[in-house]
């Protein structure tokens, strides 16, 4: 018995009727006359319009509507696929479509509809902007992205009728964008369908010679498939578990993909058949996976439990690679017929179900959410699409918690990237991580199976170097938000100082004017909602002084007047020598430094140099966060504006140690970590981490973090070390 997909193949023939017959075998007790009338709308509206084929155009909007129904979606579903293009190609309103077909149907197609009005520069920027839109119609309805999947594919199956550059870039764009939407939506069916026609179109050598080389040998696989499966079917006998078995080829793509990977031709690949059991109930899944391990011999490590630990996009299955007769690699999925559904039409199964169920769904998909987070932090399509395309991918890695949840994030996805698939604030106070029980650095590439563990701190916060860490979308997006919002009140701050430097020389200030409600014509004159707000754009540079004080009406400044207000924007400097004089010197024993300046403020070293006493230091002024201490020549600050400079010394009366990082490299030879380590325990300094490697060379790497209360204690430490005979160098990190 071979599996069949399901069939999307264009239907040049296919009728109104015909549409509405499957669609009666899909919704039995549903009445069907709307959508008789849809399509006669549709047909009115396409009269004028032909297909690149030279068919009439209504054949397409038929071709969408039945992939719809072969996918089990709902009457809206089908009906939008039918109108999908009337409000772009033929003036219709939303509007008239809400009148006629309901509120429901209209937003779906208006979701689909592209903005091919809008004049973009190039047409990767066009392809962003759309498929940015398309990503914030999803949210609102996942059918969108459904019924745009069904258009995708009828376009891909009749994409012989376009030229070969329209082809090509079709079919790229399918490749980049649809096929991991319909990957991360579970929608089995369409991918591998989307993936083969890509390749068809992407790599047509490559295509025609694996159809060549598979028909080749068509009389003899099945034979084989035959064969396997009435072994297999026999074994499950014995036990007496019933199910349904089926054998195919593996799609053209994935082929390919074996091939690219292990870098070998098609004659190297052992594992093109793929085998399927489905039975009733979980327990029988297991249990035919124990019946087929002592029939076939296992391969190593091919063995994946996705009922257990299930895909993002909710796919279960249980995937084990054996050897199978005449010693043939095969790839068997045991799954129950649910779960087989639910792989084939992924999310679009979920509205053939419960209305519970279908909701169920949609609350699983909080990628989609995500997404939209990031639309808010993106500064443009371009780099919205970038990211979204590298986090759709389903194929990642599985990671686990202390207490044993699991989290599945994308392959290359770091400590950084689960501490904020964690929580936002998890994330945000991370400054370090544990994978299996050893500290590994925040930039470590995460395995299946890892452990791990995030430190936190309430004194950290994010950098614009996380952004060069983090893999994920999600944590991207949190990194940028909290940077934004950083960055929003020092803008405030400085916009704020400039304005009342300038009312100064009117003789009067912001409190004085807020008093008299003189702002209300200069917010409404540039459309802001707020002070705040009118306080940013000033600090910004987006909006010049000398417009704001012609707006205020008791400010007796004209547009023809002359003022010199350069030094608003100039001088900066002021600022910062303002915001110092506001302070006392302090002398407290529990500062580890002594500030000239600015009380009451948050004051922390620098992670990118981190001084420690001796080390010549000056204090940066970050508002919104505070003093960073740095290293006088740390180069992190070479670039740095020199007003933001502050003057800062070591506070001898503070006796707490400092972390601090020093590499050691050592001829590699057993016990060498556990002689250093003894060696820095004698000189009584505190280990608080340590990591070893082994490199080519036969040498040996670590990175020590210890505790030292001054620049002389950790020389003596550096020099103690330096005195084993193992050791080659020994330096600060």
């Amino acid at each position: 018995m071979f599996s069949e997909r399901i069939d999307f193949s264009h239907e040049a023939n296919l009728s109104i009727d015909e549409l509405v017959r499957r669609a009666e075998l899909l919704l039995p007790e549903t009445d069907l006359s709307i959508l008789r009338k849809c399509y006669e709308f549709a047909e009115r509206m396409h009269i004028n319009h032909k297909r690149s084929s030279g068919e009439a155009y209504i054949i397409h909007p038929l071709n969408v509507a039945s992939t719809l129904v072969k996918l089990k979606m709902d009457l809206d579903s089908i009906m939008a696929g039918l109108l999908h293009d009337t409000v772009e190609d033929c003036d219709v309103s939303p509007e008239e479509i809400s009148k006629l077909f309901g509120q429901n149907v209209a937003q779906i197609v208006v979701g689909c509809t592209k903005i091919s009005k809008i004049k973009f520069k190039t047409k990767e920027e066009s392809q962003a902007e759309n498929f940015r839109k398309m990503v914030v119609a999803m949210a609102q309805d996942l059918r969108v992205i459904i019924v745009k999947l069904a258009d995708r594919m009828h376009n891909m199956r009749t994409l012989q009728y376009v030229s070969k550059e329209k082809q090509t870039a079709k079919a790229q764009e399918t490749l980049d964008i649809y096929v991991p939407l319909a990957s991360r939506l579970g929608i089995n069916s369409v991918k591998a369908d989307l993936e083969d026609l890509c390749l068809r179109y992407i790599h047509p050598d490559v295509y025609y010679r694996l159809a060549e080389k598979i028909a080749m040998k068509k009389r003899e696989r099945e034979s084989y498939i035959e064969e396997t499966i009435s072994l297999i079917e026999e074994k499950m006998l014995e036990y007496s578990v019933q199910g349904e078995v089926t054998g195919r080829p593996k799609h053209f793509y994935s082929i390919f993909k074996k091939m690219q990977q292990r870098g070998v031709d098609f004659d190297e690949i052992q594992d093109l058949l793929a085998f399927r059991i489905l039975i009733n109930n979980i327990t029988e899944c297991y249990k035919v996976l124990g019946i087929i391990h002592s029939a076939f011999t296992p391969v190593p490590g091919r063995f994946k439990d996705y009922i257990a630990i299930p895909k993002v996009n909710n796919y279960q299955s249980l995937h084990t690679t054996v050897i199978g007769p005449k010693a043939e690699r095969i790839e068997i999925q045991i799954r129950t017929f649910e779960m087989h559904e639910v792989a084939e039409r992924g999310v679009a199964a979920h509205w053939k179900y419960k209305e519970r169920n279908k909701s169920d769904a949609v609350n699983k998909l909080k990628w989609v959410e995500e997404l939209m987070e990031f639309n808010q932090s993106a500064q443009n399509s371009s780099e919205f699409m970038d990211a979204v395309k590298n986090d759709l991918d389903v194929g990642g890695v599985f990671i686990f918690t202390p207490t044993g949840d699991v989290k599945e994030l994308r392959y290359g996805a770091t400590p950084l990237d689960f501490a904020y698939a964690v929580h936002t604030e998890v994330g945000n106070k991370t400054v370090g991580a544990k994978v299996n029980g050893k500290m590994v650095p925040l930039k470590y590439r995460l395995k299946s199976g890892d452990t791990v563990e995030i430190l936190t701190s309430k004194t950290q916060t994010p950098s614009k170097d996380w952004l060069k860490i983090c893999k994920t979308s999600r944590a991207i997006s949190k990194i940028k938000q909290y940077l934004m919002k950083i960055e929003r009140d020092e803008h405030r701050a400085r916009g704020e100082d400039l304005l009342d430097k300038a009312l100064k020389k009117f003789e009067t200030s912001i409190k004085h004017l807020e008093k008299k409600h003189e702002f209300k014509a200069v917010l409404e004159k540039y459309h802001y909602k707020t002070l705040e707000e009118l306080f940013v754009n000033i600090g910004s540079n987006h909006l010049p002084i000398k417009d704001i004080l012609v707006a205020i009406p008791s400010v007796n400044l004209t547009e023809n007047d002359e003022f010199d207000f350069k030094v608003e924007e100039k001088d900066l400097d002021s600022f910062y020598k303002s915001v110092a004089k506001t302070a006392r010197k302090s002398t407290s024993k529990d500062n580890a430094v002594i500030v000239d300046g600015l009380d009451d403020i948050v004051v922390k070293m620098g992670r990118c140099c981190n001084p420690i006493p001796g080390d010549p230091i000056t204090g940066i002024i970050t508002r919104g966060r505070g003093i960073t201490v740095h290293t006088i020549g740390c180069t992190r600050i070479a670039d740095m504006d020199k007003a933001r400079n502050l003057h800062v010394e070591w506070n001898k009366h503070y006796t707490f140690a400092h972390p601090v990082n020093i590499k050691v490299t050592t001829h590699d030879k057993p016990g060498i970590l556990s002689k250093i380590s003894k060696s820095i325990n004698n000189a009584g300094i505190n280990i608080r981490s340590a990591i070893a490697r082994s490199m080519p060379d036969q040498k040996g790497s670590f990175i020590f973090e210890i505790e030292v209360k001054d620049y002389s204690e950790l020389l003596k430490t550096i020099s103690s070390i330096e005195q084993m005979e193992e050791v080659i160098s020994v330096s600060r990190a």
